[in-house]
């Protein structure tokens, strides 16, 4: 089914917006876990970049890389633009990238329907390795000082792992939560 203009501009723009507040609650919350340049050990965005890739599949990339690019260039990281460029390409299409994969080598559906947790853990891993090692890579031959290297390269694998399994838990839990009062509304309702 294809998306109208209007649909894919709201899923860009709700990536771009999602993905900048919680890169901004992210470093605020964990500014004290930071191994170095753009590498923490736990990165809570990591999460919401894969999961804004399935659910919005290239409109959710884009958000994210548009985001991404404007946080390094004009924010966080007073980055030249090539640099930034780099950055929110890697950052939007690494997900995106990992979801293609796992879509053409596992039997998952278009809208996730059957997501399970095997095929999840297969994107969470491709994934955070994709992002990690093309970010370091970028680092390495832009000249970062300090980035680019072995270390930093499984720090950002790490806290990509535990960044995305962190935020799915907590959008379960808050899934399962809303369940359970609905349910219970309803109940209440029909008494």
């Amino acid at each position: 089914m294809n998306k109208s203009l209007s649909e894919w501009s709201a899923s860009v723009l709700i990536s771009a917006l999602s993905y900048a507040a919680l890169f901004y609650a992210n470093d605020w919350l964990t500014s004290n876990l930071a191994f170095g340049f753009g590498v923490n050990w736990i990165y809570l965005p990591a999460g919401l970049r894969l999961f804004l890739t399935l659910v919005f599949a290239l409109p959710g990339a884009i958000g994210i890389a548009i985001a991404s690019f404007l946080i390094c260039w004009l924010g966080a990281f007073p980055l030249d633009v090539i640099t930034s460029l780099g950055v929110g390409l890697i950052s939007g299409f690494a997900p995106y990238l990992a979801r293609v994969f796992v879509m053409a080598n596992a039997p998952l559906a278009a809208d996730l329907g059957d997501l399970n947790l095997p095929k999840l853990v297969l994107c969470v891993l491709i994934y955070s390795g994709l992002s990690a090692g093309l970010h370091q890579c970028w680092f390495a031959i832009r000249g970062l000082d300090d980035a680019g290297d072995l270390n930093h390269f499984c720090v950002m694998f790490i806290g990509d792992v535990l960044g995305t399994i962190l935020l799915i838990a907590v959008i379960k839990y808050s899934l399962d939560l809303l369940k359970k009062i609905k349910k219970y509304r309803i109940k209440k309702t029909t008494l």
